[in-house]
């Protein structure tokens, strides 16, 4: 196990009606930026909910931030909350939405170009944000993590930037999720386990555990499409916190970390508009076959442990577990590649200019360079 320190400052206030907690947690005199997405907030009845809570408070909503939140949107928000003298933000809404809000939240003190520090993720200081998460995926309501995408040039970057204070987690307001975006939901948590947890062997066993635990729970999700048809709200409350412990920094003390499919993923979302999680479920198992000579031990356990595998021929467990993970990703009604997913060569060869273009290496212990990853498109292309 290597050192490590490890904090996470967010608090999370989970379960139904948590809202009404919230005033808890604001600053008497705050002056609220409300972030939201397209407005399906307006029809579910959350943001009245939201609203409700925030009397006494000085509220500017601002709506319209797009899944993978454009750089030009966001800009409009920070100076919105430059002229209105804000001073919290309220981010109400999925990864899209808190991920666009700690960019404002850095931006509105800053006077450094905003897509300037999400390329360098360099800043100063923050106003402090909060969130209600309705979105269950991405884990931002509880990690310092934000992706944002710039549509103008076709370009999306992760940068690190601000923890919520806070995080309200009413299982309830995921019930109109469509099936879908669940789907995509649960294959990005159980792509952010895989990024941490599928490296090297033997670095840590309480890690591995918990990650092993946090997979066959999504996976045990994946299989009660009926009752999350029904809004059974156990079910939901399982969902939404694996996907929070998913990213919140719980599953890596310690460990290595891959994060190659997420790097391919955001190229192929950032060309082609297709959804983060359905990105990474058409790239990971090929990103799998091609990097198995490093991973194979580990894969050897993720087999065992997760799928359930036996037997005593290593190469053939190995497959199984890679076609497992195939066959879960199909089950959620996600393409397992890009063939699949209808993503052709000219996607792949920009994806490979751009990252010719970086010379950075990927994966844990940066081994893989973009010779890999020509490899893992043309793998991804190929399948039937």
């Amino acid at each position: 196990m290597k050192n490590f320190i490890f904090t996470n400052p967010t608090k999370l206030i989970f379960g139904k009606d948590s809202i009404a907690r919230i005033t808890n947690f604001l600053p008497k005199d705050a002056i609220i930026l409300l972030t939201y997405g397209g407005g399906s907030i307006m029809k579910n009845g959350i943001y009245d909910q939201v609203m409700e809570q925030l009397k006494g408070f000085k509220v500017v909503p601002f709506g319209g931030i797009e899944a993978n939140p454009d750089i030009a949107t966001l800009e409009k928000a920070i100076e919105l909350g430059r002229k209105e003298k804000i001073n919290f933000i309220l981010a109400v809404g999925g990864g899209s939405v808190i991920d666009g809000s700690k960019l404002i939240a850095i931006a509105i003190p800053s006077t450094t170009p905003a897509w300037d520090i999400v390329k360098t993720g360099k800043f100063e200081g923050a106003i402090p944000f909060g969130t209600v998460l309705t979105v269950p995926a991405t884990g931002s309501e509880m990690n310092s993590g934000a992706v944002i995408s710039n549509r103008e040039t076709k370009e999306k970057f992760g940068f690190y930037g601000t923890f919520p204070l806070f995080s309200v987690m009413d299982p309830t307001y995921a019930y109109t999720l469509s099936k879908h975006q669940i789907s995509c939901g649960i294959a990005d948590a159980f792509m952010h386990v895989c990024e941490q947890y599928l490296t090297y062997p033997d670095q840590s066993g309480v890690m591995d555990r918990m990650s092993e635990g946090i997979l066959l729970n999504l996976i045990d999700i994946s299989k009660s499409q009926d009752k999350l048809a029904e809004h059974d709200y156990d079910t939901f409350c399982e969902y939404m916190l694996s996907a929070t412990i998913a990213l919140n920094g719980f599953l890596s003390m310690g460990t290595a970390q891959d994060w190659l499919a997420h790097m391919i993923g955001h190229e192929i979302t950032a060309l082609t508009g297709i959804t983060h999680g359905a990105s990474l479920a058409m790239v990971y198992p090929s990103v799998l076959r091609v990097m198995r000579p490093h991973k194979e031990g580990k894969i050897l356990q993720y087999a065992k442990r997760v799928w359930g595998i036996e037997g005593d021929n290593t190469d053939e467990i190995v497959t199984k577990a890679i076609s497992k993970t195939e066959e879960f990703f199909r089950s959620l009604g996600l393409a397992a590649n890009m063939a699949e997913g209808k993503v052709d060569q000219s996607v792949a060869d920009e994806i490979i200019r751009r990252m010719e273009e970086r010379g950075h290496k990927y994966g844990e212990g940066r081994i893989a360079s973009v010779e890999e990853v020509k490899v893992i498109l043309k793998d991804s292309l190929s399948q039937k």
